[in-house]
């Protein structure tokens, strides 16, 4: 995508024909090191505003993952990620308190809180006017790396229906984009407005569905009020 000050590659991009990229999700992943969470934050913030300096409408999302790693030793699988902590001069098998999320009374680090704090900073934008160095959604999650439950998102931290939760990330995007490139916009409903699934799809019956909201029945909204429109 162009920048303000610079192409950047970005993960995911909605675009439409004769308007641009609508909808953009950034995904960044954190394995170790979290003392250096810092720079991180100030790429997050520097591509934000690189790319609303010349999409001011780009509905734009940052969700960013942790590696929750606990105390103990390092993993076979990922000893190409950590270097082995030094006890008494000695080195050892453990992970170095420095890449440890979880600290051994449960507790999340330090530094993870306090990057998530100014996580929440850079959320809220709510138009095309806002500042353009904040995102529309901002989403942080600890993800287990351990044994049975490797992959899982663990659900302590951040908290449910904060705003640093993932489970309302994507349902603020679109909203945003709802808002944005299709209700204010009713003349392009052909363009913009988002699709819907068939209330006869399969989908419903899968049970990988079975959490999420799904957009059903909603495909004629803006025909029916361009029909209105044109009756008045």
């Amino acid at each position: 995508m162009l920048g303000g000050l610079k192409t950047k590659s970005i993960d995911v991009v909605a675009s439409k024909p004769n308007v641009g990229p609508c909808l953009a999700v950034s995904l960044k992943g954190t394995l170790n090191a979290f003392r250096n969470l810092t720079n991180r934050l100030e790429e997050a913030a520097g591509d934000c505003t690189n790319l609303h300096m010349f999409y001011p409408a780009l509905v734009y999302g940052f969700w960013s993952l942790i590696r929750a790693n606990r105390p103990g030793t390092i993993p076979r699988d990922a000893r190409h990620i950590f270097k082995p902590a030094k006890k008494a001069g000695v080195t050892s098998n453990e992970i170095q308190v420095a890449d440890l999320a979880i600290r051994a009374d449960g507790r999340v680090a330090n530094p993870i809180i306090q990057y998530a704090q100014a996580l929440e900073g850079l959320a809220g934008r709510s138009g095309v006017r806002d500042d353009v160095s904040k995102y529309e959604a901002v989403a942080m999650a600890m993800v287990s790396p351990d044994g049975k439950t490797i992959g899982e998102v663990l659900t302590d931290y951040p908290a449910p229906n904060t705003v640093l939760d993932s489970q309302s990330f994507f349902k603020t995007l679109l909203r945003e984009y709802d808002l944005r490139f299709v209700y204010q916009a009713p003349a392009m409903a052909t363009i913009t407005r988002r699709h819907v699934w068939d209330p006869e799809s399969p989908v419903f019956t899968d049970p990988r569905a079975a959490d999420l909201e799904i957009r059903v029945g909603q495909e004629n909204q803006f025909e029916a009020e361009e029909d209105d429109e044109g009756e008045s």
